[in-house]
């Protein structure tokens, strides 16, 4: 854990970063300035808070800063939490923004003649091959995982699998690359996560600040 006294806040980058900051200024944080700049290089900044800084880092690493306590806390997307599975963070809030779905997907030729439910053993390109695995292992079926961190629709037309595991929002990137949805594994929705170190050691500011969070959530949905 960061020995000095700023708490440390991690916001993922991309498009959740979008969807989270009318979030993270309703609750009374604003970076400075030149966090909205997209030519600048640097990865943490101040804000109007002299005791918080925020770090922008990449989703896919969110779980492993706050696990290891390069941060404090964060909001991290379900699908990197569930994937860590982590006991270094405890994640008490739903934000109720980000909504995705994570879903199987498979080439159209192949849906048309295909049953999900017949399936015994399958091979899948993912970023998520420990939900992967459990979920089919759910059903009883064994599932070979190729963990790719991008490019993951064009892996069937390469031969590498004839299926992947996936976020989606609209379905256009599938769609653009010959797949369709077949199963739905679940929702996903961004959290608020904290490292489990910072909450016992500064359960006053943390316990604020999801309070904080909690506030404005309930407000935006009221």
């Amino acid at each position: 854990m960061l020995a000095n006294d700023k708490l440390i806040f991690a916001l993922p980058k991309g498009r959740i970063l979008r969807d989270v900051m009318s979030l993270v200024n309703k609750v009374g944080i604003e970076p400075e300035a030149a966090f909205e700049d997209g030519d600048d290089r640097r990865l943490r900044f101040a804000t109007n808070d002299p005791n918080i800084d925020i770090i922008r880092v990449r989703s896919i690493d969110m779980g492993t800063i706050l696990s290891f306590g390069a941060a404090h806390f964060g909001i991290a997307g379900a699908d990197v939490l569930t994937e860590l599975d982590s006991r270094e963070i405890y994640a008490p809030l739903d934000l109720k923004v980000g909504f995705c779905r994570m879903v199987v997907a498979e080439p159209v030729d192949l849906a048309s003649q295909d049953n999900p439910t017949r399936w015994s053993q399958i091979r899948v390109a993912t970023k998520y091959p420990q939900i992967t695995r459990r979920h089919f292992a759910s059903r009883g079926v064994q599932a070979e995982c190729i963990k790719l961190h991008g490019a993951i629709e064009i892996a069937p037309s390469l031969g590498l699998c004839r299926r992947i595991v996936d976020l989606v929002s609209t379905g256009e990137t599938l769609r653009a690359n010959g797949l369709v949805e077949v199963e739905q594994i679940s929702v996903i929705t961004s959290r608020l996560a904290i490292n489990r170190t910072a909450m016992k050691t500064r359960p006053v500011e943390m316990t604020a600040w999801i309070d904080r969070f909690r506030e404005a959530v309930d407000d935006a949905y009221s």
